[in-house]
């Protein structure tokens, strides 16, 4: 039985979802913290139980009969993030499955700028040494980030103040979703971490101003704030100064280049051209 883990997830239920395509409902099971969030899946056949990092005894009877586990990082960072992935890989491994797949991200490196990225590979660290082969999914950065730092100005355009940037391969849930099934699908398709796994095309945010602009129609400009102004307005808004930090982060790690790299492993799982920035924002942002 594959097993995804974070199924309610905006990722993990567009796996299973996918997944749904290509393998039987039966042979599908998911781990998830509500199992009434799930029932939609439960109503198809898909085997539901509860199941939580934090909770060995739990992911036990939700990893009971794996054959593959694919689990699905957690939205935190540091080491409370790492633990509960460990606590994962060795409820996986004692669950006896002969596949553990994980949902990790391009530029990922301990000495990466962004701390999510130094959290996946200390992750992958864990898998190398759980003794059972396993597939790291080094994802391009969600393109639906982008909305996130348009959000100040959808309502009526203007400009966005953010810090300096790098070239980023912007990449759609849709087709990440769509790869991870496939990849399941095809057990020892990759093993260990895959290259990453990106759209064809890496923008600065000055590149997604100009395609805000179109898919809006309404002025969107962007200028370049310095780090520590742009960290003392996060902390004025009343964000703690650890998540202000780690979001200045995914500045200096594109800065540095660590989200560039455009890779055409994506393209050829999906056989064909994966979803561009400029479909993403015309499909999420609002037009006049």
């Amino acid at each position: 039985m594959i097993i995804v883990t974070g199924a309610t997830g905006q990722l993990g239920r567009q796996i299973v979802e996918r997944l749904l395509t290509r393998v039987p409902a039966n042979q599908i099971g998911v781990s998830v913290r509500d199992p009434q969030k799930a029932q939609e899946l439960a109503d198809q056949g898909v085997r539901v139980r509860q199941g939580s990092f934090t909770d060995p005894d739990g992911l036990a009877h939700a990893f009971e009969g794996a054959t593959q586990v694919l689990i699905v990082s957690v939205d935190k960072m540091g080491e409370q993030a790492v633990q509960q992935h460990r606590t994962a890989i060795d409820g996986a491994v004692s669950a006896g499955a002969r596949r553990i797949l994980y949902t990790s991200h391009m530029g990922a490196g301990a000495s990466s700028h962004f701390q999510a990225c130094r959290d996946h590979a200390a992750t992958e660290d864990a898998l190398r040494a759980c003794g059972v082969p396993f597939t790291s999914l080094r994802n391009g950065f969600y393109a639906t980030s982008t909305v996130q730092f348009l959000n100040p100005v959808l309502a009526t355009g203007g400009e966005i103040a953010l810090p300096a940037d790098g070239p980023v391969s912007w990449t759609a849930h849709a087709d990440l979703a769509d790869a991870a099934a496939r990849i399941l699908a095809e057990e020892g398709r990759f093993d260990g971490p895959t290259p990453p796994l990106t759209a064809t095309q890496a923008f600065t945010l000055d590149d997604v101003a100009k395609l805000a602009t179109q898919a809006t129609g309404r002025t969107i400009t962007r200028t370049v704030a310095p780090d520590d102004q742009f960290r003392g307005q996060l902390i004025g808004r009343g964000v703690p100064s650890e998540a202000a930090d780690q979001l200045l982060g995914i500045f200096a790690a594109s800065r540095a280049g660590e989200f560039a790299a455009v890779d055409p492993t994506l393209t050829t799982l999906l056989g064909r051209r994966p979803t561009t920035l400029d479909t993403v924002l015309r499909e999420q942002l609002p037009r006049t």
